[in-house]
């Protein structure tokens, strides 16, 4: 249990945080329901799909690959075409392309690019992609392609990204990436996991280091949490507080940048919730009761949205069923 002089001065920090939140946009937050959710007998509309089923080379230690299971499977363009116009015609906003990397952190994008294009030319479907690790050419053809926005991972040490998803090389690689997206004009919205260093926080701040130096209008936190089938008896679960204080940190930071705490996290802990409202954060996924009272004492406008917390398109509406 922290100590009363650690919780004021994070009491204090989030207070700063919350300021600068409300003094560069507007006093409201949307929260988010993700398309493979549920919740009070309402689903989210934004699936993720895997282009390479459940196979992942990485094997790495938060995943084991168990993600990949959950998500719909499509492992050949005509497949993803397919379930693509499935989703167009029942009405879906847009969907998360997805998959397992190869040992160098790769996805199979070069005989998908075809099929996204005609996805994007043929329906009205919001694209995002876990992009993995790209080069300039990749980058650009994901663009020419239509993809809408890209989703990467970002660490602050070699030994993090090594250790747990057993690369044979740096950080650099997620920095390089970054730039290629960049350039290709490619909207970024990288994630960061607290605790992703077996449970324990160590480069998250780094991380912040880095984003901030990145033409960001959205950044995703997120937390450690225990994943069936995965080593999560190794990882211990991040303290609610030291989730908040790096909020906190991303925003003093970075006050222009849209803030998330998105849906990977310890169910059940509320307390996680409740400090980012307080943090000031602009959207959030899978938001308990606690939250929603919460967002309601501090007087904000509340918008409800069934995708990905990471789409910058407006499907927002006052009413999850909407």
């Amino acid at each position: 249990m922290p100590s009363d002089s650690i919780m004021n001065e994070l009491s204090e920090k989030l207070e700063k945080a919350r300021r600068l939140s409300r003094a560069n946009f507007a006093k409201e937050i949307t929260f988010f329901l993700p398309g493979m959710f549920r919740s009070n007998g309402v689903s989210g509309r934004y699936p993720a799909i895997s282009i390479t089923g459940e196979k992942c080379d990485l094997d790495c230690e938060h995943c084991r690959g168990s993600l990949l299971k959950t998500m719909i499977h499509a492992s050949t363009p005509r497949e993803l075409e397919q379930r693509c116009m499935i989703l167009w015609e029942r009405g879906y906003p847009g969907a998360l392309i997805s998959g397992g990397c190869d040992p160098g952190g790769r996805l199979p994008w070069p005989g998908f690019l075809e099929s996204i294009r005609k996805i994007k030319r043929d329906t009205g479907l919001f694209l995002s992609v876990h992009s993995g690790i790209v080069d300039d050419s990749t980058a650009s053809a994901l663009a020419d392609a239509g993809i809408d926005q890209a989703l990467i991972d970002v660490m602050g040490d070699d030994e993090t990204y090594r250790s747990i998803y057993h690369v044979p090389f740096g950080i650099s690689r997620i920095v390089d990436s970054m730039e290629s997206l960049q350039r290709a004009g490619i909207p970024l919205v990288p994630h960061i996991v607290c605790g992703i260093f077996f449970g324990r926080m160590g480069s998250e701040k780094q991380a912040l280091e880095i984003l901030k130096n990145f033409d960001l209008d959205q950044l995703v936190i997120v937390s450690y949490m225990k994943i069936p089938g995965t080593n999560a008896e190794a990882f211990a679960l991040p303290a609610a507080e030291d989730v908040a204080d790096l909020i906190a940190e991303a925003r003093i930071m970075m006050p222009g940048v849209r803030m998330s705490l998105g849906c990977a996290r310890q169910r059940g802990n509320t307390k996680i919730e409740e400090f980012a409202i307080e943090a000031g954060v602009n959207r959030m996924a899978l938001p308990s009761d606690e939250a929603v009272a919460k967002a309601m004492e501090f007087g904000l406008e509340i918008r409800y949205q069934r995708t990905c917390c990471s789409v910058s398109r407006d499907f927002s509406s006052e009413k999850w069923d909407e």
